[in-house]
């Protein structure tokens, strides 16, 4: 089996956990009429996706998504849930997201000279909300809670 068969595997694999999403039933009636796997299929909607996105909005519009679409579905998601934390977690995201975009909006004018500004924002982005980093808590607890909690009457109560 070459490489190019176990990537496929694995897309498909990933494509069938989640049906809904990927539109896997519409995809096989596709790959049983012509005889291509699902796999290109889905990757080529991908790429038109993306493209379509890139063409309308730039890579300001994939990086505003890419902070928004999946942690508000995550979001949601905690709300329904039992565990606390994953709540702390995203109100903890959106605290941090809040004050870059206003941040990024007062500064929009250095934005401009910054190269590669919106890939590094993308990164940072991710970086904010990726389950192995936490990035958010992190930002928060040693920049944002030092700094506004003399402001709000409260107190260090919590010792992280």
């Amino acid at each position: 089996m070459d490489k190019l068969d176990v990537y496929t595997k694995k897309v498909d694999d990933w494509m069938a956990k989640y049906p809904t999403i990927t539109g896997y039933d519409y995809l096989t009636s596709l790959e049983s009429q012509f005889g291509y796997s699902k796999v290109y299929f889905f990757c080529a909607a991908l790429m038109a996706a993306g493209t379509s996105l890139y063409l309308l909005g730039g890579i300001k519009l994939i990086s505003d998504l890419v902070g928004f679409v999946y942690p508000a579905y995550a979001s949601f998601k905690a709300i329904d849930s039992a565990d606390p934390n994953d709540d702390t977690q995203w109100l903890t995201y959106w605290v941090v997201f809040a004050l870059f975009s206003i941040l990024e909006s007062a500064a929009s004018f250095l934005v401009s000279y910054i190269p590669f500004y919106f890939f590094i924002k993308l990164s940072f982005l991710v970086w904010l909300y990726h389950p192995n980093t936490m990035g958010a808590g992190v930002v928060y607890v040693q920049v944002i809670r030092p700094n506004v909690l003399g402001y709000i009457g409260g107190e260090d109560k919590k010792k992280d």
